[in-house]
């Protein structure tokens, strides 16, 4: 079990991609991230607590990308057409990876709807899949896994577009299992840190968490 207590490990340099490509139905459109929290954006918050433990970070959004401008990332659309999920956005970030930083060669995901990811989330992916051997890590917490937030080899990205452009694959652990995968575990007290502000009604669950946990 890994918690923000544990020391982090060094971890090899890895881009962190947030994920902004969805279409934020249930909060009843635009961007997610952008929604305030606490005096902040969600999406101000993940970029702060995925900063210090990333190597650089990009935003995957499609659409106009002058809507980010303030966050002074790189902005990556989405190479697959037609909205294909987190596993496009994925795919992107490890296109802009290979292109503009080959040195890299892990990329962590996350989505721009967490505001309360955990501080050693690199560190405890990375220890995962070192651990059980294989190429791929995601997180979880309270047996729960969370597909979306996970650590990619950016040596998989053509296996990953094939299994995009013409297999039609849209599952992110139907595509992992393929290749193993580890599970890094999260305590879930005093709160899940991977929850997600879905909908109005959890965004003001999130003010309420945050109001009684500051340290959040």
């Amino acid at each position: 079990m890994t918690t923000d207590a544990t020391p982090p490990a060094p971890s090899p340099p890895t881009l962190g991609v947030l994920l902004a490509g969805g279409l934020a139905r249930r909060m009843g459109g635009g961007d997610k991230g952008m929604r305030p929290l606490g005096g902040a954006t969600i999406l101000a918050r993940v970029i702060a607590r995925l900063t210090p433990q990333c190597d650089g970070l990009v935003l995957n959004a499609n659409g106009d990308a002058a809507r980010f401008a303030a966050t002074g990332l790189p902005v990556v659309a989405d190479s697959v057409p037609g909205f294909a999920g987190p596993l496009a956005g994925i795919l992107a970030g490890l296109d802009w990876a290979a292109a503009n930083r080959p040195e890299i060669v892990w990329v962590v995901s996350v989505p721009t709807d967490s505001p309360f990811l955990p501080r050693s989330l690199v560190a405890g992916l990375h220890r995962a899949r070192l651990e059980a051997a294989v190429p791929l890590a995601c997180a979880r917490s309270g047996g729960q896994p969370h597909p979306v937030v996970g650590l990619w080899p950016v040596g998989l990205r053509e296996d990953l577009r094939r299994a995009l452009t013409i297999e039609g694959e849209r599952k992110i652990d139907r595509w992992t299992a393929r290749h193993g995968i580890a599970f890094a575990d999260w305590p879930v007290v005093p709160a899940d840190p991977f929850f997600n502000a879905n909908t109005p009604e959890e965004l003001a669950e999130a003010e309420a968490l945050l109001a009684r946990f500051p340290d959040l």
